[in-house]
């Protein structure tokens, strides 16, 4: 197995391939931070209207999550989401800086390769790329060449369209035409990252169904994102082998608590 760390061929710096796992775990658990206006949001269903903030430090917020034992941290640049191109820099760096080298990856804004290595050298681990990717799938296969073992594809769908600009357009790409388009040009794709917005924030429960075909047509890693809320929830994406789960506001909410999860994923 290749070590979870070794030097990064871009910037001679130690960089995290996050791909290999430090322990043995039955899912990967990825604590969220959304971020808006520089601090740490919860959206509902992708309406950036009916947002909740937590927190005004999502340095603190990282640093909470890390100290409670994950390995993982993902995060949203919404603003840069909607604009095309990063604006939460600041918080990202507080974030980064809580990571202390463990594994943070980053989506919203991700659209360009400046943009790629711009945050690869900032000491992010992981890219999600979504809008770019639908509009040019074979573009981001190139970035996944490039870029190995960095470069995650975004799939944020709504009744089974991929939705782009920071969920405010629907396209008429299914989700899983999407992955089968990245996989005719690439197998570096480190993995996918599959929300259902309609589930996003709502705190009811993964769609499973979807997620299910997503797995089915994907050759890569999939990472369920959207409802994930209690025990159970993560229990039921173990027997449905799904590579990692993404817990926002019920983390936040307290409905559950992060070290009773990590206990459940990690054998």
């Amino acid at each position: 197995m290749v070590p979870a760390c070794q030097r990064d061929t871009i910037s001679g710096r130690q960089g995290w391939l996050p791909i290999q796992k430090q322990r043995k775990c039955n899912v990967e658990i990825w604590p969220a931070i959304d971020l808006l206006g520089g601090k740490c949001v919860r959206l509902q269903q992708g309406d950036y209207n009916r947002n909740t903030v937590f927190s005004d430090s999502p340095g603190e917020v990282a640093s909470r999550w890390f100290g409670a034992g994950s390995e993982f941290l993902h995060c949203v640049d919404l603003d840069g989401a909607k604009t095309g191109s990063i604006v939460n820099e600041t918080a990202i760096l507080s974030i980064i800086a809580a990571a202390d080298g463990r594994v943070v990856q980053l989506g919203g804004g991700v659209r360009n390769e400046a943009t790629i290595e711009r945050l690869l050298n900032l000491g992010l681990s992981r890219l999600v790329v979504g809008t770019a990717a639908l509009k040019d799938p074979a573009w981001f296969a190139k970035m996944c060449e490039l870029y190995p073992g960095h470069l995650v594809l975004g799939l944020d769908a709504l009744n089974g369209m991929v939705a782009t600009e920071g969920w405010l357009e629907n396209s008429k790409t299914s989700a899983s035409e999407l992955v089968d388009r990245v996989a005719q040009h690439t197998n570096a794709c480190v993995a996918v990252v599959y929300t259902d917005i309609s589930k996003d924030g709502m705190m009811a429960g993964p769609n499973f169904h979807s997620l299910a075909e997503i797995q089915s047509a994907s050759p890569f890693p999939v990472i369920c994102s959207g409802g994930v809320t209690t025990m159970q929830d993560v229990q039921a994406l173990i027997h449905q082998k799904t590579a990692g789960a993404i817990i926002g506001r019920s983390l936040y909410e307290g409905q559950i608590q992060l070290e009773e999860v990590l206990k459940l994923a990690r054998v």
